[in-house]
């Protein structure tokens, strides 16, 4: 019954099995690549976006002209400039940096990537952070916090809850946009189906296949994100209900 039911399943699904294996590494690529672009990313958007909410009369333009480019250019040309724009540089070429990083297509990528999520991340956190509800900035300097101490026990962690929903899209635009690693040989889920199809004369099979890896990739992301929010955003959940049941107008009365 199930070699009927391949016959009319218009895939080589035995061909797709036998080079499952490098659809495999093409998973391992792809998650190495987004989710260490995205802690760096991270990591780097912290410090940028204090200083874009706090208004630094030094570092807010500096930052703000750094998102603005990253922002404002795609990622394939930011990943392009890297990887082949950089080694026309004989100085470049010269330093301690190009053999082990920037002659290498995967570190390439990972700096592209890190550098294009956090531009994103720190205009992120920047709108959280802006708009902590004043009551709490206000209680946290009636008990005599400092500005330091108000940013790292009250405005941060508040500011981190409230952007989970929208970080959880900036991860899968991470994930989709990991796809341009195949451009510069690095054999990532797309890169390995380009590879079936281009190796077997396939017109399907290996987008078909990546398309499906993507899928269950972003369904996983999703259900953490759903479990995340659950968690840390469950006292805000609480506080538009009770609005919700304090505002809502009273029930009209049938007509008899």
């Amino acid at each position: 019954m199930m070699e009927n039911l391949l016959t009319y399943i218009p895939l080589d699904i035995a061909l797709i099995a036998e080079n499952f294996d490098r659809f495999l590494y093409g998973v391992w690529v792809t998650l190495n690549l987004t989710f260490l672009s995205l802690l760096l990313g991270g990591l780097l958007s912290i410090p940028m976006a204090i200083a874009r909410a706090s208004k630094h009369r030094v570092f807010n333009p500096l930052v703000q002209g750094y998102t603005y480019v990253f922002r404002g250019t795609p990622l394939l040309v930011q990943t392009y400039l890297i990887y082949y724009g950089v080694g026309q540089f004989e100085v470049i070429r010269e330093s301690f940096l190009w053999d082990p990083i920037l002659s290498s297509a995967w570190w390439c990528a990972l700096i592209a990537f890190t550098l294009n999520t956090a531009a994103y991340t720190t205009e992120l956190l920047r709108g959280a952070i802006a708009d902590t509800p004043t009551g709490e900035v206000e209680a946290a300097i009636a008990t005599g916090h400092s500005y330091r101490s108000r940013l790292r026990r009250i405005i941060l962690p508040s500011a981190f809850r409230r952007a989970i929903p929208a970080y959880s899209n900036e991860v899968i635009f991470m994930l989709h946009g990991s796809v341009i690693a195949s451009t510069i040989t690095l054999q990532d889920i797309l890169g390995v189906g380009r590879w079936l199809n281009g190796r077997y004369y396939l017109a399907y099979e290996g987008f078909i296949t990546a398309a499906l890896l993507y899928f269950l990739i972003v369904l996983c992301i999703t259900w953490a994100f759903r479990g995340f929010e659950r968690r840390y955003l469950r006292h805000l959940t609480r506080r538009d209900t009770t609005a919700q049941s304090v505002t809502s107008p009273l029930p009209t009365p049938e007509r008899v």
